[in-house]
């Protein structure tokens, strides 16, 4: 499932196709993804102005002149790629219908936005803007990772009376929105952090030094289009490269990289999740 480096890599695609820019028609192809669509979709998203594209976690918010916001998540197998682009951001011209292609917004510009999910466990809502932070998805979700309130005495106190292991702790969209396995498991090896140590076990000062490696993973897979796993593309289609720069991601039985280290990258199943670490420098 895309993290919060891969939504970010497709709001920031989407952008010049989509921000102040009028949503002049939607296409809506089924009933619904994995809940049903709002009542009245097509007719909602047409003839509105895209004022914002933001991100929140992991979901897209479209905020539109109407007063509605449109809220995406992607699922699994979502993604959102821009087509025909009239400011020659974008190589591809409009191709062929897809069997999977559920919704296709149609923009005054000329661009198309296509958001094609054959698992189907994406999902759309519209919800009036003043309470889009009220809504079920977004209501129960931590402070972003990338924001101000993000910081290392909320990190120490959130993880100070958990006896969970820090991986599931760090996983807990309630404590930092966006992060998924992934990001965790990088993030855990830079800190040196075994995932299997218990949270609240952790020093204070070494739960205050993964806020900003928390940050610098983010950025950098950002700056790297995200990790292309399985699914995963880009709003302009292409892959994303951060998965090159795994250290001990999916490197299950490979050398550890630190310097000197002697250690082989593991695999442990942690709630169901692979947590990948090295068992010499990650305590």
């Amino acid at each position: 499932m895309p993290e919060l480096p891969e939504v970010e890599t497709v709001r920031r695609g989407l952008l010049p196709a989509m921000e102040g820019v009028v949503l002049k028609r939607t296409e809506v192809n089924r009933p619904d993804l994995r809940w049903p669509f709002p009542d009245r979709m097509v007719e909602r998203l047409s003839e509105v102005r895209v004022e914002r594209l933001r991100r929140r976690s992991k979901y897209l918010l479209l905020d539109l002149s109407s007063g509605e916001t449109l809220i995406v998540h992607l699922g699994m197998s979502g993604r959102m790629t821009v087509s025909g682009d009239p400011l020659g951001q974008f190589l591809h011209d409009h191709p062929m219908p897809e069997k999977h292609d559920h919704v296709v917004f149609h923009m005054g510009n000329g661009a198309r936005v296509t958001f094609n999910d054959p698992r189907r466990f994406g999902a759309m809502d519209l919800i009036p803007t003043d309470r889009a932070d009220q809504h079920k998805l977004l209501a129960v979700l931590g402070p972003e990772p990338l924001g101000n309130r993000f910081d290392e005495p909320h990190l120490i106190a959130a993880l100070k009376a958990r006896n969970t292991p820090v991986k599931s702790a760090l996983l807990d969209q309630g404590i930092v929105a966006g992060l998924g396995n992934i990001y965790v498991c990088e993030t855990l090896y830079r800190a040196g952090i075994s995932p299997r140590r218990k949270a609240g076990r952790i020093s204070a000062a070494r739960v205050a030094a993964m806020v900003p490696i928390i940050r610098s993973v983010l950025f950098e897979a950002i700056e790297a289009g995200g990790s292309s796993l399985r699914d995963f593309r880009q709003a302009d289609g292409e892959l994303g490269y951060f998965q090159h720069r795994f250290d001990v991601y999916d490197r299950e039985g490979q050398p550890c990289r630190t310097p000197d280290c002697p250690g082989v990258i593991a695999r442990i199943v942690q709630s169901g999740r692979s947590s990948f670490y090295c068992p010499s420098c990650q305590r």
